[in-house]
């Protein structure tokens, strides 16, 4: 079965991965490795990739260097799952991650949590993945069970895990990945099956439901093996049973690659590296036909043929990907005029409001494809190219490999299937404020664009009439903050990455400070822009807080929000009994543009603190001093 449909095959990999065989260099082999990984690939050619790639692995620098996030992972399973960690270390290669994996013995995954495991707690993972699967520990129940009987079960196993997570999370401060149930046994009543409460498939199907609400209320990810097999993503792949008799191996080799990247994809998103813009071509991909020979009356789109019907239905998902958060874009060679003449066909499913940012000239569209990444304030990593030329998908992959581009299927019809299996717009929460994150970006280039015709900096800011409202870090705003620790690198003073659990242990630790920021002004919502994480230290003289985290979204420099977030910072401390605030400045490929951040506050530098990374360097604020600073914003606090 051909798997990983959306990255372009390589001409020959199996060559390559010869030649690359014979570099001595870690650092080059990881290199190599990493760019080998946006390939097609099988079994075979994972596991070779990622022998490449181990050694460099195991240096974090390198890894850094790279641009890779490291994280590490504890893998704690019910089935075989050695043949599988080759493709997931490659499939994070592929995420942008460099994963360091830990395995527990087969089966002891209760005891790996319950009991004093000491090789656990010394890899400290940060993230726990419970791999099970339909035969661990089954409920014994009769056929003739009732409805009560059944809720009772079902209820009782939740309950294990949940307790499970829960001392994942107490003892490691882990983010925890639970992987749903793949049915196993046939059916035994055929289509009367789900009316048998303690069918086997039937029980199955209802623990899998339960399991997925108990993970959304704890917090839990949840590596949905069952709802892929269900679409058929595995084929014959999953629950084999000779392969189970013969190895106890719940994912055939075969599919070793797919199973590695779902769940890298899931890891990706835990630590904000989903994508978050989907830039589109428009001639033959939104509708058929090329609008500035054919007029728009004469594309092909919507009811009547089933090309337009196709290209309608990929709009639609489109249009459905940007109302859930997604940044939509458009990058055309096209006239601008006769492009954004199309939006107005009576079957468009996407609105131009829609595009946040909308680029159709007749430049190259890499280069666009830069423009579009300053225009929003985002990282060329954040993008997705959907572009229906083979030859302009290669020349962006060539010149922008940060840029992910899919390699597509020949029928449009084809296109929001292929998307969606390429995973890139994977989510580990869905909150209110990515409800409005399109219209937001939106917003922010009319706020450029407002700018630029600013004669007066001073008038500017007063005319746009900001509100930054604070609030503790709670329940309702953990999941957005966490998405901001995660996602934000460039306004970053430490990029300290935490998972939500780790968020609400800081937040609820004693003598502690976590606030959220929400900017308001005339043109919109801003949504939450910033996060502040303050916390003693033991290395720190008495009366001071280390400022562990403070980052804030790229939409808002310039805005003096970072003075007004000083303020508050300054009052909440005072509040909580602090006479100093420390800051840290851990410096990182992407976060330049704070080197100055604290100095130009007003901190005055200070000793390092024991234990610090090397090239950080600490600054000092003492709070008797604080006066006000200057700034048009209003704060509001909670």
């Amino acid at each position: 079965m051909e798997q990983l449909l959306w990255l372009p095959p390589h001409p020959g990999l199996g060559e390559a991965l010869s030649d690359a065989k014979r570099i001595t260099d870690p650092a080059e082999r990881l290199a190599r490795a990493l760019t080998l990984a946006s390939y097609r690939r099988d079994f075979t050619q994972t596991a070779r990739i990622d022998r490449l790639a181990t050694e460099g692995l195991g240096e974090p620098a390198q890894a850094a260097a790279l641009g890779l996030t490291s994280l590490r992972v504890a893998v704690l399973s019910s089935h075989t799952i050695d043949h599988l960690l080759p493709a997931v270390r490659v499939a994070g290669l592929g995420r942008r991650l460099a994963l360091s994996l830990y395995v527990a013995p087969y089966g002891l995954y209760r005891q790996a949590l319950l009991s004093d495991d000491r090789a656990l707690a010394d890899f400290a993972p940060q993230v726990v993945v419970l791999a099970l699967d339909a035969r661990d520990a089954p409920l014994q129940l009769p056929l003739d069970a009732s409805e009560a009987e059944v809720v009772a079960a079902i209820d009782g196993r939740v309950g294990e895990l949940r307790q499970l997570w829960r001392r994942a999370r107490e003892r490691h401060a882990a983010q925890v990945i639970q992987q749903t149930l793949v049915p196993v046994d046939p059916p035994l009543f055929g289509s009367f099956e789900a009316h048998v409460p303690a069918s086997p498939f039937a029980l199955t199907q209802r623990l899998n439901d339960a399991i997925r609400q108990a993970a959304a209320a704890d917090g839990v990810l949840l590596l949905d093996l069952a709802w892929h097999a269900a679409q058929g993503s595995y084929g014959a792949g999953l629950a084999d049973p000779v392969r189970w008799h013969q190895a106890k191996q719940l994912v055939s080799p075969e599919l070793a690659p797919l199973y590695g990247d779902h769940l890298a994809r899931i890891l990706a998103a835990g630590v904000g590296l989903s994508r978050k813009c989907l830039v589109l071509d428009l001639d033959n991909t939104l509708w058929g036909g090329v609008v500035g020979d054919d007029g728009v009356d004469g594309i092909r789109l919507g009811q009547g043929s089933a090309t337009g019907e196709a290209f309608l239905a990929f709009q639609r998902y489109a249009a459905l990907l940007a109302r859930r958060g997604i940044i939509l874009a458009v990058c055309s060679k096209n006239d601008l005029a006769v492009a954004e003449a199309a939006f107005g066909h009576p079957e468009m499913a996407i609105a131009r409001a829609d595009i946040a940012a909308f680029v159709a000239n007749w430049d190259d569209k890499a280069g666009n494809l830069r423009r579009i990444a300053a225009m929003l304030d985002i990282g060329l990593d954040a993008l997705v190219f959907v572009d229906d030329n083979p030859a302009e998908r290669d020349i962006v992959r060539r010149e922008l490999p940060q840029v992910a581009v899919p390699e597509l299927p020949d029928d449009v019809a084809d296109y929001p299937a292929r998307v969606a299996a390429a995973g890139y717009f994977e989510a580990v929460s869905f909150t209110a404020d990515d409800l409005g994150r399109g219209r937001s970006y939106a917003a922010n280039a009319e706020r450029k664009a407002a700018l630029s015709q600013a004669t007066d900096m001073e008038g500017y800011l007063r005319g746009l009439e900001m509100r930054l409202e604070i609030s503790r870090i709670g329940e309702a705003e953990r999941a957005r903050a966490t998405q901001l620790i995660n996602k934000t690198n460039q306004f970053n003073l430490t990029t300290r990455r935490y998972s939500e659990a780790e968020v609400e242990r800081l937040a609820n630790a004693p003598g502690s400070l976590a606030l959220a920021l929400r900017l308001k002004d005339k043109f919109g919502d801003n949504g939450l822009i910033g996060v502040l994480l303050a916390r003693p230290d033991p290395a720190l003289e008495p009366g001071e807080v280390l400022i562990d985290s403070w980052l804030m979204s790229c939409r808002v420099l310039g805005r003096q929000v970072e003075d007004a977030a000083l303020d508050v910072l300054a009052r909440a401390a005072r509040a909580a009994g602090y006479s100093a605030l420390v800051g840290e400045y851990r410096p990182t490929a992407r976060n330049g543009m704070v080197a100055e951040h604290y100095p130009r506050l007003g901190f005055e530098q200070r000793p390092a603190l024991a234990g610090a990374t090397a090239d950080a360097t600490f600054w000092r604020y003492r709070l008797d001093t604080h006066q006000p600073t200057s700034h048009f914003i209003e704060v509001k606090d909670a």
